[in-house]
């Protein structure tokens, strides 16, 4: 199937990228619309919570289906799934872009939650798909690869929908969140030619598997549906389930940083332009990329040593954010964030991925993703919440950095498990 030509000469491999590209940019795309929509027109805790609502909406469908779109994708073809779920968002796409030009907020709103559906549908089947494309002993390289442009996607992303965003807005008179969707409708046939390509990129994906390993039956489905099977089995090892606690909490903290910044920025900096705030958010991708590439050429030597030096640089990144008050001084200091966040990513997935029995992966790394998301959406709702009660911004950015001093708890026990294992 595979030979030992570079992955990315692999037949399929590049429109397998592109899709991926294209996946992640539909689905940030029509989320940067309506966020961008709620910071032109509501300030602080309004802000705050419609923008935490937004973030959650696009998380509940992965904490609902995680038991089922890794059951379908053990048992239906990966490809097939990625074409029906591609063809699903040139529908719902064009939904939306009808809501656009019929001043429909809510209704777009709304969206965001089916086409996270789709997206929560495709995801198992899209990172399955690594390992069949480019052979298990790759497959470091081709998720290293799937990584990248998602990352890529995401930051390019940010900037080119927030940038047309403000161009169709120039010189425009808005009074409502109806007068500004319709504004930028044209923006929707974007979002629809991009899920056109992705579906037709699909449509080249090879299915290298012609037959999967079990066949799809509502019983064995109605059997693997229990999340209660599948906590139970990331609980009982220690180190494992420990890693996992880490790395929610790091994507915790970062779910509440998204939803609270903006209006945070846009009192203190005195900014309108969704460019700019953005770019300052997108600078932590950044620093993400960059701590992920020190810490992949680290980990086997220093991991224990990586996560205390990651928590500590988190919590000192989000100690110094509420004191910002310049645009250079957020972006270094989001850029760290994401650094030091990086250092604490790359160890604490590596020791999941090698404590995990090779034949529980699979099913190890979704209680992963649903235990994290369950998270994501707890933090979002306790940002919610004290947004209700009217709590400024800023005093909320300021509890974060206790609120992460938890992580060197859970750190230090991780480092001590490891040294008695090891």
């Amino acid at each position: 199937m595979n030979t030992n030509k570079p992955v990315y000469k692999i037949r399929g491999f590049i429109s397998f990228l592109i899709v991926a590209f294209i996946n992640a940019m539909v689905d940030l795309g029509h989320k940067i619309i309506i966020q961008n929509t709620i910071f032109k027109m509501y300030d602080e805790s309004q802000q705050i919570i419609l923008t935490a609502i937004i973030n959650g909406l696009i998380l509940l469908p992965f904490i609902l289906l995680f038991t089922t779109s890794g059951f379908l994708a053990d048992h239906v073809s990966k490809p097939k799934i990625m074409r029906w779920s591609a063809l699903s968002a040139i529908v719902i796409t064009l939904f939306i872009t009808l809501g656009y030009y019929q001043g429909w907020f809510l209704f777009t709103f709304c969206m965001t939650f089916i086409l996270a559906l789709q997206s929560a549908l495709y995801s198992p089947a899209k990172y399955g798909y690594i390992r069949e494309i480019v052979g298990g002993y790759r497959i470091a390289s081709g998720n290293a690869f799937i990584q990248a442009v998602t990352i890529v996607a995401i930051l390019s992303g940010m900037f080119l929908f927030s940038i047309l965003f403000e161009h169709l807005l120039q010189n425009q008179n808005y009074s409502s969140e109806q007068d500004i969707i319709q504004l930028i409708a044209p923006i929707g046939w974007l979002l629809v030619g991009l899920s056109v390509i992705e579906w037709l990129l699909t449509l080249k994906l090879p299915n290298f598997i012609k037959r999967e390993g079990l066949p799809f039956s509502w019983q064995g489905f109605h059997q693997r549906n229990r999340i209660k099977d599948n906590i139970s089995l990331i609980s009982k090892t220690p180190i494992i389930w420990l890693s996992i606690l880490g790395l929610s909490l790091f994507w915790g903290i970062s779910q509440t940083l998204l939803a609270t910044f903006p209006a945070f920025a846009k009192t203190v900096l005195n900014e309108s332009n969704t460019v700019i705030i953005q770019g300052l958010l997108a600078c932590s991708g950044i620093g993400i990329i960059v701590g992920s590439l020190i810490a992949g050429k680290l980990t086997n030597r220093v991991s224990n040593e990586l996560l205390i030096i990651g928590s500590l640089g988190v919590i000192t990144a989000l100690f110094l954010l509420p004191h910002c008050t310049t645009s250079t001084s957020f972006a270094l200091t989001i850029i760290s964030f994401g650094l030091f966040g990086g250092l604490i990513i790359v160890p604490l997935n590596t020791l999941i991925q090698s404590h995990a029995p090779s034949h529980q992966l699979g099913t190890i790394l979704a209680g992963n993703n649903w235990v994290q998301n369950c998270v994501m959406l707890s933090f979002l709702i306790i940002t919610m919440l004290t947004a209700v009660f009217s709590v400024n911004s800023q005093y909320i950015l300021l509890i974060l950095p206790v609120i992460t001093s938890l992580s060197i708890i859970t750190m230090t026990f991780i480092n001590q498990h490891v040294k008695v294992t090891t």
